[in-house]
């Protein structure tokens, strides 16, 4: 199981509680309807949630309302973590998490913490749906975690809150908020800042109070967050494209019928070609809020922050697994 040392007691405390509340089981049975258990950190307004909502409204066509998914968006049932945890103990059905988050069960997922290693958008997707992504969706089963789908986060960039960010080296002396990911702490020290983990629920507060500078994520969550009231810089490097991935307890997916399964994954790709559609928009409406509330959107150079960068490929490419993957997805680069 994912282990913490700090703050042990309280979390024991936090996890026995919501096992309460969703009644120690992620899948419940009432007659022949099958009802599973989705829990999430992200506002409803989101369109990595509109997504999921989706799905649960194809399986209910798909499935003629014999299995059915429960929503409880808004960490609701707890944070990423605690989330993570409960689908290890089949508490839970399913979850959302970031492939950052869960390159501590996937170590494949890693590679996506590369800073700058997709061409686009169109490349990033090529890669996610195809064998590369397959083979990384099934790492983390070992973990008893088992991958659905990729959903699109965009690309993450620097907002900061008491300076802008037009080069690498404005990051110098800041403390950037990060996930708990090794390779999102490793890009952060080679452009020059100091990473500093901490719990997405918990960033606001902390922007506020200075414990750090800044942080870094995708238009839409910089704005449902709220953090541009606290942060006044927004730089558009683009520095990783980290996808979000769907993923589903394997003690609940196994106790499903080959018939569930199949409606599950169908309608769990189906919400996947969804939630792109709707998530341009919503990058280009983020980005209009929170412009009109202030904030200073910056285009910088590119090309100095990858400079700063290089090294970590060679570092990865140590790792023969990595340098697989990276070479693998270079190579699908430039297709039509």
């Amino acid at each position: 199981m994912l282990k913490n040392t700090s703050g042990l007691k309280n979390r024991v405390l936090n996890i026995a509680l919501i096992l309460a509340f969703v009644f120690f089981t992620g899948c419940d049975r009432t007659g022949d309807i099958r009802e599973i258990k989705l829990g999430h950190a992200l506002d409803t307004s989101h369109p990595v949630h509109k997504g999921m909502v989706y799905m649960a409204e194809r399986l209910k066509e798909k499935s003629g309302g014999k299995l059915t998914i429960k929503i409880y968006p808004g960490q609701q049932l707890g944070s990423e973590r605690e989330l993570v945890e409960l689908l290890q103990i089949g508490s839970l059905g399913m979850t959302k998490v970031s492939s950052g988050t869960l390159e501590n069960f996937a170590p494949g997922m890693k590679i996506f913490g590369l800073p700058f290693l997709f061409q686009d958008r169109d490349h990033a997707f090529r890669v996610l749906d195809g064998e590369v992504g397959q083979e990384l969706l099934s790492e983390s089963e070992d973990f008893w975690l088992k991958g659905l789908t990729f959903y699109d986060a965009g690309s993450r960039s620097f907002y900061t809150k008491t300076r802008p960010v037009k080069e690498p080296e404005d990051l110098k002396g800041l403390k950037v908020r990060v996930m708990e990911s090794a390779s999102a702490m490793d890009m952060v020290r080679a452009l020059g800042g100091s990473p500093t983990p901490i719990s997405w629920g918990e960033l606001y507060t902390a922007l506020q109070q200075g414990i750090v500078d800044g942080a870094e994520n995708n238009p839409p969550s910089f704005q449902f967050s709220r953090h541009y009231e606290v942060c006044k810089f927004y730089t558009i490097d683009e520095h990783t494209m980290l996808p979000d991935v769907l993923i589903m307890s394997t003690i609940v997916w196994k106790s499903l019928d080959d018939q569930e399964k199949q409606w599950l994954m169908e309608a769990a790709e189906e919400s996947t070609e969804y939630q792109r559609k709707i998530w341009k928009e919503a990058e280009e409406e983020a980005l209009r809020v929170v412009q009109e509330a202030g904030v200073e959107i910056i285009y910088p150079d590119k090309s100095e922050f990858k400079a700063k960068v290089d090294d970590m490929y060679d570092e990865y490419k140590k790792d023969n697994t990595m340098a697989d993957l990276i070479n693998r997805i270079e190579s699908l680069r430039n297709e039509n």
